[in-house]
């Protein structure tokens, strides 16, 4: 999955986040605790993409790096 579309999904789940809270679901121990737990894993996720793509673009544009 590209970095665009992780942090896309990540942002969806920030708001769903918002919106649980202002319906009154942040009572709902379970399921925020569930949300966070995918928003953090997607954003080492996110992180992890982001990098992998910036190093990728690196090597295609200056070649392979010695020393």
């Amino acid at each position: 999955m590209l970095a665009i579309e992780i942090q896309i999904r990540l942002k969806e789940l920030q708001a769903e986040r918002l919106l649980a809270a202002s319906e009154g679901l942040a009572a709902n121990a379970l399921y925020m605790a569930d949300l966070e737990d995918e928003i953090a894993e997607l954003s080492d996720a996110y992180v992890g993409a982001a990098v992998t793509e910036i190093a990728t673009l690196r090597a295609v544009l200056f070649g392979p790096q010695v020393g």
